[in-house]
């Protein structure tokens, strides 16, 4: 769903209008998992639900990519992710609120309400963003002449080429074919398969906290903290990213504090470093990946049904990764669970993100000394005679 998604974007290039009705229908679908009476009905709810969310997130990456230049993109999709790692922060505060004082209120359990609250305040949000955010600088009606210009030189001279010009100008296939031909794509696959297999550990982040043998509540407001300093270290790596136009050491130096953190809690189960490496558990991966979400674009910015085509593509492999990591999290009925396996297979996956950042960094390296002889680089700006050579295009590593 996610690459014809993204390229039906690019096609229609009206986000403003795509992104918020698959949110808002995001968010009916989620209110209504609430009511569910049997299996079959969650099953349901659940496969539409992941069906329309699939258009968001590649969607809103292709969109901002739109928007900002290659320096830019790094802070920009950090305040994008930061809502997940908010969320992860205070989702859990949520939640055991509403199991303290929800639980039967008007005769529905308390699992209930939290589906119906995020239901409707999805809805309220999505509804206000019909009226506030622009399509792409040549499709937003209330831009002047000038502020459209502006936008649209702004990318031009950032890499040499114009971006998003027509619907008409914009293909289905031939984007995807483009993307898939280029081995950075691959690359990049990889890696982010392998960082999102490595962040799998937050998606049962409160049995992971629940080892600590704390109670329910106690557990779920332990898991706010990683979060709320993942939140500040995103931002700062991603700030100085983009003010360095540097990625590679932005990518990989978080992955090595991951990687520490993983060992850690694999080879204790004393409380206090236990937890000391929790906190460092989820900025570890997730400083780093907002860096590496940027990257993608910065490495194969032109065309945009291109760029849109990969950006799905690459997303979508790599959340593949949680079909296999929900089995690898036990869920014990009684007592703490072992986590060592777990722990140890995500401590391999983001070494091997490391490898595919360093593979990624070679690549890039070689097609700009390419560039600097004035070779021939294919997807690279200069493979027009003259626009690339005149703005100097080189690859950000």
């Amino acid at each position: 769903m996610q690459i014809p998604s993204n390229l039906f974007l690019n096609k229609t290039g009206k986000p403003a209008i795509y992104l918020p009705t698959c949110m808002v229908i995001w968010g009916i679908i989620s209110g209504a998992t609430g009511a569910v009476q049997n299996f079959a009905g969650l099953v349901a709810c659940r496969f539409f639900l992941g069906f329309i969310e699939a258009a968001y997130f590649p969607g809103c990456l292709f969109y901002l990519s739109a928007w900002y230049t290659r320096k830019e993109l790094g802070l920009r999709t950090a305040v994008l992710y930061s809502g997940s790692l908010i969320s992860g922060a205070f989702g859990g505060l949520i939640t055991a609120g509403i199991t303290s004082n929800m639980d039967g209120t008007q005769g529905l359990r308390a699992w209930r309400w939290v589906f119906i609250l995020e239901g409707i305040i999805t809805v309220i949000i999505a509804f206000a963003a019909f009226f506030i955010l622009p399509n792409f600088p040549r499709t937003t009606s209330w831009l002047t002449d000038e502020e459209r210009e502006l936008a649209v030189y702004r990318l031009r001279e950032d890499v040499g080429e114009d971006d998003w010009v027509s619907a008409e100008s914009q293909t289905f296939f031939h984007g995807l074919k483009l993307a898939l031909m280029d081995v950075k794509t691959w690359v990049l696959t990889v890696m982010m398969l392998a960082f999102v297999s490595s962040a799998s550990v937050t998606n049962f982040f409160p049995t992971v906290v629940k080892t600590l043998g704390y109670p329910n509540i106690e557990t779920l407001l332990l898991t706010a903290p990683p979060y709320v300093l993942a939140v500040v270290t995103t931002y700062l790596n991603a700030w100085h990213a983009d003010r360095t136009g540097e990625r590679f050491l932005h990518i990989v130096l978080p992955l090595c504090v991951g990687v520490g953190a993983f060992i850690l809690a694999a080879a204790t189960t004393a409380t206090a470093p236990r937890y000391v490496a929790m906190m460092l558990m989820v900025p570890g991966v997730y400083t780093g990946y907002v860096v590496a979400l940027a990257w993608i674009s910065n490495s194969l910015p032109r065309p945009p049904a291109k760029r849109a085509a990969a950006l799905a593509f690459i997303n979508a492999v790599s959340n593949m990764s949680s079909i296999y990591a929900s089995y690898m999290y036990p869920q014990p009925k009684s007592g703490p669970a072992d986590l060592t396996v777990p722990i140890s297979v995500d401590c391999a996956t983001a070494a091997l993100a490391i490898i595919m950042a360093v593979t990624m960094r070679i690549i890039l390296g070689r097609l700009n000394k390419k560039l600097e002889r004035g070779e021939h680089v294919e997807g690279a700006i200069n493979a027009v005679p003259g626009t690339g050579a005149e703005n100097g295009f080189r690859f950000l590593v």
